[in-house]
């Protein structure tokens, strides 16, 4: 992918350098409240291998998010296929974001998600981007309707990845946005 740039940050695909920030945010407690597992350092480097391939291949993914003025790398946010979702329509892309918690709360991940929003909507031309989080994860959903999301409560979905031992993460909730109502938000705020 070309790196992107936005006020603050920049969006690009991941390096070498970044494999310890992204082993972090996929073991810390507080990052994967609501996932059901950690990932030890070999699953992080295959996970960030697997990011990395996939950001090279579509040109968009689960990219890396640095801060500009610093290099430092924050987590990631980015757009992503949900194949693995079998509730939702072939061709559907989400998008998401995972930030180690010091970052949290300094509207990095909102500015970051604006950005992919405009690259989906304008480069993809896709009709429609969807997020979807545990039913609890009220930092995410707060994000998504930030950025103009809609709650679709009769697309919620129990997520095939999470296994039975934990029922509590099972539930996901659904937010969409459709390019016309990004579109429209966008006039109203220009």
């Amino acid at each position: 992918m070309k790196p992107m740039r936005t006020e603050r940050l920049i969006l690009r695909n991941w390096e070498d350098r970044d494999r310890e920030l992204f082993h972090r945010v996929n073991s810390d407690e507080r990052v994967m409240e609501f996932f059901p597992f950690r990932r030890d350092r070999a699953a992080a480097d295959a996970k960030m291998d697997e990011f990395r391939a996939w950001v090279d291949e579509d040109g968009y993914g689960f990219a890396a998010t640095e801060i500009a003025a610093t290099g430092e790398c924050i987590g990631f946010v980015g757009l992503l296929d949900t194949d693995h979702v079998p509730s939702l329509p072939t061709g559907t892309i989400e998008i998401g974001w995972r930030l180690a918690p010091e970052f949290w709360g300094k509207g990095y991940v909102t500015e970051a998600a604006e950005a992919w929003l405009t690259y989906g909507f304008e480069t993809l031309g896709l009709g429609e981007i969807v997020s979807f989080a545990v039913a609890e994860n009220h930092r995410s959903t707060a994000v998504m309707k930030r950025l103009g999301m809609t709650a679709d409560p009769s697309a919620d979905f129990d997520h095939p990845g999470i296994p039975d031992s934990h029922p509590a993460l099972k539930r996901h909730v659904l937010y969409r946005l459709s390019r016309s109502d990004w579109q429209a938000r966008k006039k109203a705020a220009g």
